[in-house]
């Protein structure tokens, strides 16, 4: 390492050359003048022997090299703990805003697998959001990969963005269900998931009474329940449920051990097994295993 353009040293050499002087001094004789003082010039001569041995010497680079490597270091590790703690924060503070939702209730909630599973997963979903398109799928086979352990409870939170499509689509499957029960709710909602192209427009509101005539619902009982917003409430309700636990986004997702009482914030369009470790690890402090 070379000094800096103004003639000072680097850091470590200001650091040793006291040390390395002092020995020096007391090791190598040294003349007086007549008023005892050390000989300057001969002080001088030996700092400089000092610096330039420390030039050549690669013990210095290597000391230099090592020490920036430690500090780098150092500070890659704050900063991942900090990343760490940051994140740990935001998943308790995200897991206490979800023991606001709702309790779920059958009759009033839609579910999809064993109502009396140990574990419940909470969607709140639009039906015009690509992610929800692709979790859909993904849910379902994580509710059958449990064999009545999990259940999926469905919750309306059209965004804003994607209205009025998401919010009419809400009402629609809410007129399939006054028709058929849920098992008219779920086929009509896997449809829609299947032929929309998201976005806001991706499923044409002229087309959402055939599409209930297609499973045998009366298209005009249905369009006269959609024309009169009924479940327009009934929808906001659950947006505003989703608010109050903290969902921000699509998919909005809520693991709940229905025994144990803990809970566990999951959002967005997460891959199978980022929940069924979730899942496998709730139902292990209940004493159950898959």
């Amino acid at each position: 390492m070379n000094n800096t353009a103004n003639g000072s040293l680097p850091l470590i050499l200001r650091l040793i050359l006291p040390f390395t002087l002092a020995i020096l001094l007391i090791t190598v004789p040294v003349y007086a003048n007549q008023d005892g003082d050390v000989d300057q010039q001969l002080v001088e001569r030996i700092k400089a022997e000092v610096i330039q041995e420390l030039r050549n010497s690669d013990w210095l680079q290597q000391e230099i090299d090592t020490g920036i490597q430690n500090y780098i270091t150092t500070q890659r590790e704050t900063r991942a703990k900090a990343q760490a703690d940051a994140r740990a924060e935001k998943e308790r503070s995200a897991n206490e805003k979800a023991r606001n939702a709702r309790s779920i209730e059958q009759g009033r909630d839609h579910i999809y697998g064993n109502p009396e599973a140990s574990i419940s997963l909470i969607e709140y979903s639009d039906f015009e959001c690509p992610y929800c398109k692709r979790f859909h799928q993904t849910v379902k086979n994580l509710i059958d990969l449990f064999d009545g352990q999990v259940n999926w409870v469905y919750r309306h939170y059209p965004l804003s963005f994607h209205n009025p499509g998401a919010q009419k689509q809400a009402e629609a499957a809410e007129c399939a269900y006054e028709q058929g029960g849920d098992e008219a709710f779920w086929r009509y909602t896997d449809a829609i998931y299947q032929r929309t192209q998201s976005g806001g427009k991706g499923f044409a509101l002229d087309k959402l009474s055939p599409l209930a005539a297609e499973f045998s619902l009366d298209a005009d009982v249905f369009q006269e329940c959609l024309d009169s917003n009924r479940y327009s409430d009934r929808v906001k309700e659950d947006f505003e449920d989703g608010q109050q636990a903290g969902i921000t986004g699509t998919p909005g997702n809520i693991l709940i051990n229905n025994l144990t009482g803990q809970v566990l914030a999951k959002s967005g369009s997460q891959p199978l097994e980022a929940f069924k470790q979730a899942i496998e690890g709730m139902l292990k402090q209940d004493g159950q295993s898959n």
